[in-house]
């Protein structure tokens, strides 16, 4: 063994973790919004939690970004404890899939069908067509599959690369005392989790261990307590990630080391009992890359049906760990919107997104409709709550705004890069409705504090214009909300309508003021409170017309309102109702 071999090895694994890490993201973007859908039906039940874990680790391809999920969505608040416990379960089942694929490295035979099963003959051919599928397809789907094969391409040649940097080493005497040593379950339970740890990679780790068992050297002895010892290193992640997270998050962690330490004790005694007193013949015998991904997947699946009747009780013990402390705020429930955890899956971190956003749009409809009622009935708490919820869209804005930037620099699926683009343009508008809404509570509090009134003719007029823009509100909300573009369409000719009305009201109070029925004083008043009441209107038709131009690929605003108001009938027919409904 010389530095060549070092660095062929090293080499190897650089390209098995970058192959891995391609394919994971290949795979997470062609589910996304699948992950999206499944998440949202989880339920505290112990085994559809399971089966969530094992479904997207699958889809992943990565327990540990399963689990660093996990902790940024309980830190969020998303999930509960309870509902982790079940979801970590599946994800160790869900990531022996890899040591699957990799088993393929140790076929053998000659005949035509076993060559073709062999990665070195058809991975380079994946490789080939993965690549002109992402130089030639123009369609983002497409791309994510040649990506795939890219990946899986690269990977595969990773481990056949590890595979014959570690083929001299079987026959080095040195090397083989070394591998005596791991006869100890102990020391190699230990071996499996520290070295797991320092590559924080449960997978590159299996396949290293399958590398070496191709050529011999590796006993099924040696190998069961390594591959125990893995499934303990991989929590090395979920532990790194929990750091600065709330306490209930911490506990993810703890439950997922709970488990696997609980997990491998059992099975470490059974195995070392049992062959204590049977003598287990297979012990001693050399152990193969397949056989490898059998005890991998067995020793998981038995942990999981082992300890999934108590959840509950892994749940105690993470509370026993880590005990929850008299005023800790982690006991009221605080948590972090939009925790930067969940970047490791975009298409999860987009989900939570847009719930964040579709809040921010009710709680600016919220205040804007708060403040026209105290701009009717004057109430101090009302004014309160409104700037209450104002400096609330402000903090939302800025949240979404810097974490939106972020998931764009990731490499996106096609809708999900719709998604990101409805946001951006629209958390804006609605930050902008939050702070109209206290420009309308101040104008009620001037006419409060001056004991101004407006006129009955003005607050008839009034009146039917805020019933249109409580309208505008709803639809605009309902639009963004649902995505719905037919609903999105019947904001603008409301638009058109609330700005002849403005007009309208206007011209009244003019002639209210040349007639000397009205005070100048009322007039900038009023002036302001309909200034205000048109940019709500214009800030609905921005979100509007940002759902409808994102649905149909387009980005030309001016174009579309132009075609739309001059060239649509459907246009015509809604905007006279709408005129027929608020009529002066």
């Amino acid at each position: 063994m010389d530095i060549f071999t070092i660095i062929t090895l090293l080499g190897g694994l650089a390209f098995f973790l970058y192959g891995m890490n391609v394919l994971s993201s290949g795979l997470e973007r062609m589910a996304g919004g699948k992950l999206e859908t499944i998440l949202k039906k989880m339920t505290s039940n112990p085994f559809k939690s399971l089966l969530l874990g094992m479904g997207i680790t699958a889809a992943i391809q990565s327990s540990s970004a399963m689990t660093v999920m996990l902790v940024g969505l309980v830190n969020s608040g998303i999930m509960s404890l309870n509902q982790t416990v079940g979801v970590i379960m599946g994800s160790n089942i869900g990531t022996t899939v890899t040591a699957w694929i990799l088993s393929l490295v140790g076929i053998e035979g000659d005949n035509l069908f076993m060559n073709l099963l062999k990665p070195k003959n058809f991975s380079l051919l994946f490789a080939f067509i993965g690549i002109l599928m992402i130089m030639i397809s123009k369609k983002p789907k497409k791309k994510d599959v040649g990506a795939i094969l890219v990946g899986f391409a690269i990977l595969m040649f990773g481990m056949e690369t590890m595979s014959g940097a570690v083929k001299p080493l079987a026959e080095e005497p040195g090397f083989q005392s070394i591998l005596t040593a791991f006869k100890n379950p102990i020391l190699g339970v230990a071996f499996g989790a520290i070295f797991t740890a320092i590559i924080q990679s449960s997978s590159a780790s299996v396949g290293i261990l399958q590398a070496l068992a191709a050529h011999g050297g590796i006993t099924f002895g040696m190998a069961i307590p390594i591959i125990m010892g893995q499934n303990i290193g991989t929590c090395i992640t979920s532990v790194i990630s929990s750091i600065g997270v709330s306490r209930n998050a911490k506990k993810v962690s703890i439950v997922h080391i709970t488990f696997n330490l609980i997990g491998t004790a059992i099975c470490l005694s059974a195995f070392c009992i049992s062959n204590a007193i049977f003598d287990l013949v297979f012990v001693d015998t050399a152990i193969s890359p397949f056989w490898i991904a059998i005890v991998h997947s067995i020793f998981n699946i038995v942990t999981t049906l082992l300890l999934l009747p108590f959840s509950k009780k892994l749940v105690k013990i993470a509370n026993l760990v880590l005990k929850d402390k008299d005023g800790d705020t982690d006991t009221k429930q605080k948590t972090e919107l939009l925790d930067e955890r969940l970047l490791v899956t975009p298409s999860i971190a987009i989900a939570e997104c847009e719930n964040a956003t579709n809040k921010l749009a009710n709680l600016a409809k919220d205040a804007l409709v708060l403040a026209i009622d105290t701009s009717k009935n004057y109430n101090e708490d009302n004014v309160n709550e409104v700037i209450k919820l104002e400096d609330t869209t402000d903090k939302y804005e800025d949240k979404l705004g810097t974490y939106l930037v972020k998931i764009s620099s990731k490499t996106l699926s096609d809708a999900d890069s719709k998604k990101v683009s409805k946001m951006l343009h629209a958390i804006g508008d609605f930050e902008r409705l939050g702070d109209h809404a206290v420009n309308i509570v101040k104008v009620a509090q001037e006419l409060h504090e001056k004991k101004l009134k407006f006129s009955d003719q003005a607050q008839h007029e009034l009146s039917v214009l805020t019933g249109a823009l409580t309208e505008i509100l709803d639809l605009t909300t309902e639009a963004y909300n649902n995505n719905d573009v037919d609903t999105a369409k019947r904001v603008e000719p409301l638009e058109q309508v609330i700005d002849q009305l403005v007009a309208a009201i206007k011209a009244q109070h003019i002639q209210r003021l040349q007639a000397g029925s009205c005070s100048i004083e009322m007039g900038f008043i009023l002036s302001d409170l309909l200034n205000n009441y048109s940019r709500v209107s214009d800030h609905c038709s921005n979100v509007a017309v940002a759902i409808i131009e994102i649905a149909h690929n387009t980005f030309d605003t001016h174009q579309y309102l132009n075609n739309v108001k001059y060239s649509s009938s459907s246009f015509n027919d809604i905007y006279e109702n709408f005129s027929a409904k608020y009529y002066l």
